[in-house]
C-alpha cells in the first residue's frame, strides 16, 4: 500500500512540523509519498524529502498553485489517486479546505481529524467536542483523511528521498486569488507551540487583554483565546482555541480567565499540564487543570509576569 501526503506550504516553504507529525500517523499504513504543490516548490520538496518516512516526494509547480487555491489542488491529486489507497494531509484549515473537494471527485467520504491509525481501513476519531472517539471501518476504494496532528510526535530526519516532478493539471477556474493578508509574528505558531497562554471572556476588554500578551512574551510562548474572547474582540480569530478554532496540545498551557466551556476544553485538554488561573472557585476548567489559582487575574497576572 502507498499514502499520498499532501504537504502545506506557505510562499514555497514547507509547513514542516505539521508534515512530520503527520507521517507519524501514516508510519503503519506503508510507503508515503508526499505531494508538494505550488508555484515554486522546490525548496519545500528538499525539506520534505529530509523526513523520515518519506519513500518519494512529487513536485508539481504552476501558477494555479501558487496561492493554495482549493479546486487546483483538489484536481491534480484527483487525477494522481488511482495510485494510492490512502490520501491524507494534516488537519490543518489549508487541507481541510480541499480533500473534502478530493472526496468529492473521487465519490468517498472525508474522515477528519483522525487521531489513531489501526490498520488500512480503521480509524479513529473524536466526536462530541472531543468526550467519545469514535472507530470508524472505511470501505471506500481510496480513504480520504486528515490527521489531527497533536495527537502525534513528529518523525526524525533521513537521507534525502528521490523528488519526483508531476505536471499540473488545467485550472478548473472556479475561484480566483485576490490577495495574502497574512499576520508577521516573532512569536511560536500556536498550533506547535511548546507553551501556550490563553486568554478567556474574563480578561474583559480588548486593552486588559495585553496583560496576556506580556505574560506570553515573557515565557517565549504563544498566544491563544477562547472563542468568547475572539466574539467580543480581544483577540484575533487566528488566536483561537476550541473546537471551532485550533487544537494545541503543549508542554504547558495556561488558561487565564477562562471557565472551560466542553466546547474550548476539546481544543486543549491534551495539554501536557495545565494551568487555571481564575475568580471563579468551580470554574469547569479546573476539572482538567494539574494547577489551579483561584483569584483576580488582574493582580495575579502582572505580579507572575514580574516574578518571571
Amino acid at each position: 500500500m502507498t499514502v499520498l501526503l499532501l504537504a502545506e506550504t506557505h510562499q514555497g516553504r514547507l509547513a514542516t512540523d505539521a508534515v512530520a507529525r503527520t507521517l507519524s500517523a501514516l508510519a503503519p499504513l506503508g510507503d508515503v509519498h508526499v505531494l508538494v504543490a505550488a508555484g515554486e516548490g522546490a525548496e519545500a520538496a528538499r525539506e520534505a524529502a529530509s523526513l523520515k518516512g518519506v519513500s518519494k516526494v512529487l513536485l508539481a509547480e504552476s501558477e494555479s498553485l501558487r496561492h493554495g487555491l482549493a479546486e487546483p489542488a483538489a484536481a491534480l491529486i484527483a487525477s494522481l489517486a488511482s495510485g494510492y489507497r490512502h490520501i491524507a494531509a494534516p488537519a490543518t484549515a489549508f487541507a481541510r479546505n480541499i480533500l473534502p473537494r478530493v472526496a468529492a471527485l473521487l465519490n468517498v467520504m472525508v474522515l477528519s481529524d483522525v487521531i489513531a491509525v489501526h490498520g488500512a481501513e480503521s480509524f479513529d476519531r473524536p466526536v462530541y467536542a472531543g468526550n467519545a472517539v469514535q472507530t470508524v471501518q472505511s470501505t471506500d476504494p481510496v480513504v480520504v483523511f486528515t490527521v489531527r496532528t497533536s495527537a502525534f510526535a513528529a518523525v526524525g530526519r533521513q537521507e534525502g528521498a528521490p523528488v519526483e516532478r508531476v505536471a499540473a493539471v488545467a485550472d478548473p477556474g472556479l475561484s480566483s486569488w485576490i490577495e495574502d493578508m497574512a499576520v508577521v509574528s516573532e512569536r511560536p505558531e500556536l498550533a506547535s507551540a511548546r507553551v501556550v497562554v490563553s486568554g478567556g471572556r474574563g480578561v474583559g476588554s480588548k486593552e486588559s487583554f495585553d496583560a496576556i500578551i506580556q505574560l506570553a512574551d515573557k515565557m517565549g510562548a504563544a498566544v491563544g483565546a477562547s472563542r468568547a474572547a475572539v466574539d467580543l474582540g480581544y483577540a484575533p480569530n487566528d488566536w483561537q482555541v476550541g473546537q471551532t478554532g485550533k487544537v494545541v496540545a503543549p508542554d504547558l498551557y495556561v488558561a487565564v480567565g477562562i471557565s472551560g466551556a466542553i466546547q474550548h476544553l476539546a481544543g486543549m485538554k491534551d495539554s501536557k499540564v495545565i494551568v487555571a488561573i481564575n475568580k471563579d472557585e468551580d470554574a469547569p476548567i479546573f476539572k482538567v487543570a494539574d494547577y489551579a489559582l483561584v483569584g483576580d487575574l488582574f493582580s495575579i497576572v502582572p505580579e507572575l509576569t514580574g516574578k518571571l
